[in-house]
């Protein structure tokens, strides 16, 4: 890496430097080779020092000197900072209140763009300064393509194919001590360059320089910190109603105003050694493409993010205390009441560090109180960060080193209304294990704790880690269950993962109100083990991946160690949302008897004297939505498996599919107990105060959600791959059998003598028919969208189009779904049962002989 940075380094040439220069006044001499001086179009000629820097300048010095003079910024650019890279971070300290106020709900003008706030990431570019005579150039080069063999003929190619845009020019107005070239840089931070703008969004096209101005700069021996308000015109939505298909008249443009937060950052002089990346352990990754090695073709290097931790001298036992710990700020915005909590949930992943060998490897700590030049958005202070927003969510950006991957800064945005999806998630989950969680509103040691859970799991992102959503299912079903194994495992290894509340847990077993929710847990553990953990001698990335590929290998033999991001596979193994996924139908049983606990809940929890039937409605839409996420998960199962990454030290399959066995019974419980209308959601008390039409409605979405994902083309595709490429044709789970099986617990009431279909199954069948028909005759597709194309390899692959062979399966389905059908009609229990038969049987006939 240190030669790939020299190489980069080379593609700006170093500018004449000046050779004297006077504090007061002194300019260095005119290098232009040319008699008269700069040619036309040239930089105009530098002024004496302190006719540019006057007396009344407010200075601050440090990475650059940081001059305001009236309204104007002034950089004193030291020349030995020329030519190296920095990075800038933009964030905000103060941003424009969303359009109807809140979340970013459109008022008349309709919304602008994403609502932003205080602490809000705008901006990320790497920058170089360069000087060409008296003119200083601000360059963006990016580190995608490199040559780590400086020296290979092909290191020329790649230097001219990574020339770096310039993104601003600026003449010297004065040289002051050892040649610091002196600029104007006011025109950064109150015009329209684009790269550098913090207005929101792409609807305020330019920044209106009248009103915009410099608040603040301040300078610090690494880095420079600048605060300027920008303001201006955002281009309007039509408004709503206006009819006729045209869309509504454009509402008056918006005036925006936003105060932004620069810091320009110097990057280490000594980059940290990157670590490389193993799909094995979950961390974000850096990638370049280096054309400099011996192998035949381009080499794809990626390293992990993850912060520069190294040991003092000073040890506790086997552990030492790190040269500088990672230290996150508790926002002093933060509601009073939940500043322990926040602290404690970055204080929770102490004992991960100490899997690596650091003692108070990460420090929670508060925002100074009284410090002028402490900003929350300087990019050296990683932030908790409080936000006024009815979104419900959280994030944890980072900021790393584009050389190495070292992050440097990793702040969390907490949004208001987590609290909300919280409670949501609580009750929806384990309120039958929990009594606190059967009233509204929870008692705040409650809450408390469901904030620091989200917080611990935030920070894991900042600290480098992406989701682990395999995790949940490395642990046996039963375990879930177990208080003695929830107690020292959890009911997940991974606070990472998206497994909530332990819903699979019953009132009988006892577990203790503590562990139902996810903690730090021995994945966590591992992964900031493997990420940080420092290996003596190693000199070079490669030197540690011996030790690294033996840290992974623990994966063998420990389950739980094992990660894997997302469900890209479709098997049971990567579910978001699940619990006990080791086996869904079982867990899925018990999280519905719960389920059934829980609707007996809502009523007494939602209901106020004074207010309206708010809660009541999202409790119960919540509650149903909470049933729906179950029972897709049993649907993974169907073309679904399990996956672990390998390398070639490794043997056997990275992924294994599901046993035909185990297909075979998620598809008996979808029908017994999905596709079965649930009665017990049904609550026609609850819905006739709360609206005056749509329970149907809400039981057959969730229903469909399973019947849709069962009906994937993917999924079906795979069902056919498998049978056509397995040893042994009868242990497979086919296509046909499949949709066998599902038909006929679909259309159950087919097979009785005089079917008699209540309305929630009518709908369900006749969004069957709907999806079939979907699926042989497909609308007709988008139009491309424009700029694509050009024969590249590059970009995510579009999924598969559903197979022929899967079509003509479907045909069969319905042919035989037909012939049921009119096998019946005629003796149908009820007239609507009679009716429904005889217009699916219509609609069948069209999807296969469409006109």
């Amino acid at each position: 890496m240190r030669q790939s940075r020299a190489l980069f380094l080379a593609v700006s040439a170093l500018a004449t430097v000046a050779t004297v220069a006077a504090a007061q006044g002194g300019e260095p001499p005119d290098t232009s080779g040319r008699a008269g001086g700069a040619a036309p179009g040239a930089a105009r000629a530098p002024r004496p020092y302190n006719r540019v820097i006057t007396p009344d300048a407010k200075t601050k010095r440090g990475l650059f000197g940081v001059h305001i003079v009236g309204d104007r910024l002034y950089f004193e650019i030291p020349a030995k900072e020329l030519n190296k890279e920095q990075v800038v971070v933009g964030r905000y300290a103060k941003a424009p209140a969303p359009v109807g106020g809140g979340g970013g709900g459109g008022g008349p003008a309709g919304p602008v763009a994403q609502p932003s706030y205080g602490g809000d990431q705008f901006l990320n570019r790497t920058l170089v300064w360069e000087r060409r005579g008296n003119r200083i150039l601000l360059r963006s080069p990016t580190n995608v393509i490199v040559s780590s063999d400086t020296s290979a003929s092909v290191a020329r190619a790649v230097q001219n194919s990574n020339y770096s845009p310039i993104i601003a020019s600026f003449p010297v107005e004065s040289y002051g001590a050892d040649s610091a070239a002196v600029i104007d840089a006011t025109r950064l931070f109150t015009t329209s360059v684009q790269e550098l703008k913090a207005l929101p969004g792409t609807g305020a096209q330019t920044v209106d320089a009248t009103r915009s101005f410099i608040e603040q700069g301040l300078a610090f021996p690494d880095n420079i910190e600048i605060e300027a308000t920008q303001t201006g015109t955002a281009a309007a939505a039509p408004a709503a109603g206006g009819g006729g298909g045209g869309g509504g008249a454009a509402a008056a443009p918006r005036v925006v105003s936003a105060v932004g937060h620069w810091s320009i950052v110097r990057l280490p002089e000594q980059p940290m050694l990157p670590r490389r990346f193993d799909e094995r352990v979950g961390f974000f990754s850096m990638s370049l493409t280096d054309f400099g090695t011996p192998e035949h073709r381009s080499a794809g290097r990626q390293f992990i993010t993850r912060y520069r931790l190294e040991c003092s001298q000073r040890r506790s036992g086997n552990l030492c205390y790190p040269k500088k710990p990672i230290t996150y700020h508790v926002d002093r915005d933060t509601p009073e009441w939940l500043k322990k909590w926040v602290r404690a949930g970055i204080v929770e992943w102490q004992p991960a560090f100490e899997a690596a060998g650091f003692k108070d490897g990460i420090v929670a700590a508060d925002q100074p109180a009284n410090d002028p030049e402490w900003a929350p958005e300087d990019v050296r202070h990683t932030m908790i960060r409080w936000l006024p927003s009815t979104t419900e969510n959280a994030v944890g950006p980072h900021v790393h080193d584009p050389r190495t991957g070292e992050i440097l800064n990793g702040s969390v945005r907490m949004f208001h209304n987590i609290m909300n999806l919280q409670r949501s998630w609580y009750f929806t989950q384990v309120s039958p294990l929990d009594p606190r969680a059967r009233k509204l509103p929870f008692p705040d040691s409650l809450m408390g704790r469901l904030v620091q859970f989200v917080v611990a799991h935030e920070i894991g992102h900042t600290l480098g880690l992406q989701h682990d959503q395999i995790g949940s299912s490395t642990y046996p079903a039963d375990s879930v269950r177990s208080k003695t194994w929830t107690a020292r495992m959890g009911h997940s290894p991974s606070i990472m993962d998206y497994s909530r509340f332990n819903y699979v847990a019953q009132p009988e077993d006892g577990i203790a109100l503590a562990h139902l929710t996810p903690k730090v847990g021995p994945y966590d553990k591992y992964a900031i083990m493997w990420g940080y953990k420092p290996i003596p001698n190693a000199k070079t990335s490669d030197d540690e991946r011996a030790t690294l590929n033996a840290w992974s290998r623990m994966q063998d033999t420990i389950p739980w160690y094992r990660f894997s991001a997302n469900n890209a596979f479709g098997g049971t193994g990567t579910q978001s949302e699940a619990v006990g996924d080791a086996d869904p139908v079982k867990s899925s049983g018990l999280g519905f008897k719960n389920i059934q606990r829980v609707m007996s809940y809502i009523p007494s929890a939602a209901v106020s004297p004074f207010d309206d039937n708010d809660d009541l409605a999202e409790l119960y839409n919540r509650t149903v939505g909470q049933w729906s996420n179950e029972a897709a998960h049993v649907t993974t199962l169907v073309g679904g498996g399990l996956v672990q990454y390998k390398t070639g030290s490794q043997p056997g399959p990275v992924y294994v599919p599901v046993s035909r066995a185990r297909q075979a019974d998620a598809i008996k419980f979808l029908n017994e107990n999905v596709f079965r209308t649930p009665t017990y959601l049904i609550k026609p008390e609850i819905g006739a105060r709360i609206e005056a039409a749509g329970m149907i409605a809400r039981i057959n979405g969730a229903q469909s959600r399973s019947l849709n994902a069962v009906l994937d083309d993917q999924r079906m595709n795979r069902l056919i791959e498998w049978e056509g490429t397995a040893a042994d044709r009868n242990a497979v789970y086919s296509l046909a059998t499949m949709l066998d099986d599902v038909r006929k617990g679909v259309f159950e009431e087919l097979a009785t003598a005089r079917p008699v279909i209540d309305v929630y199954r009518r709908e369900l069948q006749n969004d069957y028919i709907t999806t079939m028909d979907r699926k042989l005759n497909p609308p007709p597709a988008a139009p491309a969208a424009p700029g694509g194309g050009g024969g590249g390899f590059g970009g995510a692959a579009a999924p598969t189009p559903l197979s022929e062979d899967a079509k003509s399966n479907i045909r069969a389905q319905l042919v035989a779904l037909n012939d049921e059908i009119k096998r019946v009609m005629a003796n149908a229990g009820d007239r609507a049962t009679q009716v429904h038969l005889m217009g699916a049987s219509t609609r069948i006939g069209r999807s296969l002989d469409p006109k």
